[in-house]
This record gives C-alpha cells, structure tokens and sequence, in this order.
C-alpha cells in the first residue's frame, strides 16, 4: 500500500500539454471530484464549490484569463475551484448549519462556535478559505494520479477576467484554483524535488 500511495505521487506531475483527444469517462471524473467532496477542512465547513467546465468555449475563454496556458484548453476536463466568502460569516445560516450537524452537546456547540467567531474576526477570511480549497485540490490530483490521469495545479490567473468567464457573484465567491484534468500528451519529465533531508528536520 505505501509504494503504491508513493507510485501514485511520483506519477503525478503538472502536465503542461494534454492530449485533446482523449476524454476522462464520467465514472472517473465523478472519482475525482467524490475525492474533492471527503476533504477535510478547517471546522469542517467544506470552503469549496466545484465548477467543472467541459465545454471548448469556456476552456478557451478560461486560458486566456489564465495567461494563454495552453493546458486549460487542451485537457479534457477543467475543474474552477471557488472559495466560500459570504457564507463563512458568523452570523450566517450556512455556518450555523454546518457547525448542528455533528451532534455536539449544545455546551460544546456554543464553545466552538465562540472559538469559531473569534478566529473569523482575527482572520484573513479570503485567505483562509482559499487555503482549504487547495486541500481539496491536492486530494483531487493525487486521486486521479491514481487511475493514471493528469493534471495541473493552475494559481497563475486574472481573478476579474476568471469571474466574467464563470459569472459567479463576488460576494459569495472568490476563484482560489483551477485544475485541468486529462491524458498527458508527451512523456512525463524527470520529478525535481528537494532532498529529504532538506525539507525534514526532527526535534
């Protein structure tokens, strides 16, 4: 199991040209985005909203709101990943909602919730939940990564450009990362990573 999870990981790159023609069966794509759906997040409040863009239009009007990144539009599926804004405020439904449905004693339900709202009035809120959508995001690649899909983690993009294309509203939401998904169309390049012992230090 663990060389298999470390097979997985190493097959996983950010592919930068992805075979037009090949497209991910629905089944697989639906794999995928279940694996974005468990992702744990910070007071499970699941930050994220999906917005899989499929059709040549779109992906095209998303590259160019991306810098020309050809692999928006090569791929076979791109996944937009929004960042909840509006529904994270304290006060709100949303929040109320998701903090009720874990079956807490309402002692231990109002003590989270007070830790929750001092957290949210000393926090970057934006920041935060784009933060959580990248984990989602990780557990989506490596899932496809294993049943031998690629993808690319795009960060670089015009946000303002990226809502026209999307038309989602910008107080519920802001874009926090879009992931192509598909076949890579040349072979994998050599993985660069730092040394272990670069990156690991015990105390």
């Amino acid at each position: 199991m663990k060389d298999e999870i470390l097979k997985t990981l190493n097959f996983r790159h950010a592919c930068k040209l992805f075979d037009e023609m090949r497209k991910i069966p629905k089944e697989d794509l639906l794999f995928i985005l279940e694996a974005g759906r468990l992702s744990p997040s910070s007071f499970g409040l699941e930050q994220w909203k999906f917005i899989v863009v499929q059709s040549k239009e779109l992906k095209e009007a998303l590259q160019t709101a991306c810098f020309n990144q050809m692999q928006l539009s090569t791929c076979s599926d791109d996944v937009a990943i929004l960042a909840k804004i509006e529904a994270l405020h304290p006060d709100g439904q949303y929040v109320n909602t998701m903090l009720k449905r874990f079956g807490y004693t309402q002692e231990f339900e109002t003590r989270l919730f007070n830790v929750y709202k001092q957290y949210y009035n000393n926090t970057n809120v934006l920041w935060w939940s784009i933060a959580q959508c990248h984990i989602a995001a990780a557990n989506m690649m490596t899932a496809a990564a294993s049943i031998g899909i690629d993808s690319c983690p795009i960060g670089a993009f015009e946000p303002l450009k990226v809502r026209e294309v999307l038309g989602y509203d910008p107080k519920q939401y802001e874009i926090a990362l879009i992931v192509p998904f598909g076949y890579r169309k040349n072979p994998q390049p050599a993985k660069n990573r730092l040394s272990f012992e670069e990156v690991v230090e015990f105390r």
